[in-house]
């Protein structure tokens, strides 16, 4: 009957294919623009500001502050995988044009990175992705082709420092790995999106996530910047932590163990904001002084 009742559950909350929630993109980027200089933040101002998706950014925020609208742009990565205006371009034809965007596939494949248990890469692109778009950002003299490359970067960043984002191969990123939390209401669910919701409420926005962030720069050291390579290597040595330990039935998410993931999202979180912070003003800092006669 307990078995029966675990797997209707786990019918009642389907596998989540996302990294962090809308909290943990915010969360991220809120750190991240605290790293950059004025300049910085105009010129990436201006650009997301001729984004096709930006009126949807402020309904979203309920806010025009560019602080703001800057968080609410890294969860679009995510937001686009559920609306019909664009494409799987692995099963799907490409949906009608919209004006003033580069590209409208859903690029799924982007947000992970599988590799087996020698190290080698089994599926996804993740760090490959981060490594074009930010060259992409350094190079291209195309408006669209900028706003649309400026919020993939935004996001791929935080979710690359998600554990399960560099993760092991077979299991689909803990999205296969059923898990028994007996703190939750609905205690049947799976890893991916257990960790997930570690950062807080998807619905964090304006003073609260800004008290959030801060709360977090205040616990966590900054980390060092390195590059790409050791920020999967860094999230793949994590994996070792994110897997709960066996219970009668299914892995339990015990006390220890939620307060020793929630330190690791934490953190990872800090990282990936001081990190997505520098890589965006290496960037933009380079542009304006190019771009000003």
């Amino acid at each position: 009957m307990r078995r029966f009742l675990i797997l209707f559950f786990l019918f009642l909350c389907p596998p989540l294919a996302h990294a962090w929630n809308g909290a943990g993109h915010r969360l991220t980027a809120i750190i991240a623009w605290q790293q950059l200089s004025p300049a910085s933040r105009q010129q990436i101002a201006e650009i997301l500001a001729r984004h096709p998706d930006y009126p949807r950014w402020q309904e979203k925020a309920r806010s025009d502050e560019p602080q703001a609208l800057f968080a609410e742009a890294a969860t679009w990565a995510d937001n686009i995988r559920h609306d019909p205006r664009y494409y799987d371009e692995t099963r799907e034809t490409p949906t009608p044009a919209i004006p003033g965007l580069f590209d409208q596939a859903r690029h799924k494949g982007w947000h992970y990175v599988d590799l087996d248990t020698k190290g080698k890469r089994r599926a996804g692109e993740i760090d490959h992705q981060i490594a074009k778009i930010s060259q992409i950002l350094r190079s291209t003299a195309s408006p669209e082709q900028i706003s649309w490359a400026l919020p993939w970067l935004l996001h791929l960043v935080g979710d690359i420092h998600q554990p399960l984002h560099v993760g092991r191969h077979g299991d689909d990123g803990g999205n296969r790995v059923e898990i028994e939390n007996p703190a939750r209401r609905q205690p049947f669910s799976n890893l991916h999106q257990y960790w997930d919701e570690l950062p807080g409420p998807s619905s964090l926005r304006g003073k609260r996530l800004d008290k959030r962030a801060a709360e977090l720069l205040a616990r966590y050291p900054t980390p060092a910047q390195g590059a790409v390579i050791g920020w999967r290597s860094e999230s793949h040595h994590l994996l070792a932590d994110a897997y709960p330990p066996a219970g009668s039935l299914l892995p339990l998410i015990t006390d220890e163990f939620d307060a020793q993931a929630r330190s690791i999202a934490e953190r990872q979180i800090v990282n990936a904001g001081y990190r997505l912070g520098r890589l965006l003003e290496g960037i933009f800092a380079r542009r304006v002084s190019r771009e000003t006669p």
